[in-house]
């Protein structure tokens, strides 16, 4: 863990991220974060796009689950539909 540093936000809301914990991190301009925030902690989490062999993995674990609960490929078709019908 890094040794704790301290930061200002700005009056737009901008708050920087140290040098240190960016280059260990390897957050580049533009990265996205999840923001949540409770009582007094906020906490960031970097979003990234999983690699071709992490998304393989991801699908496989969905297809499994959806053999255990038995969901149908018109299920899914049917949601869709649906979600598409209250735009």
């Amino acid at each position: 863990m890094s040794n704790p540093t301290t930061t200002k936000m700005s009056s737009k809301g901008q708050v920087v991220i140290p040098e240190e914990i960016r280059k260990k991190l390897g957050l580049e301009t533009g990265t996205q974060f999840v923001v949540i925030g409770d009582r007094d902690v906020v906490i960031l989490k970097s979003l990234s796009t999983p690699s071709l062999d992490e998304f393989d993995g991801l699908i496989e674990r969905a297809r499994i689950q959806a053999r255990k609960t038995s969901l149908r490929r018109s299920d899914i078709t049917e949601a869709v539909s649906r979600e598409k019908g209250r735009k």
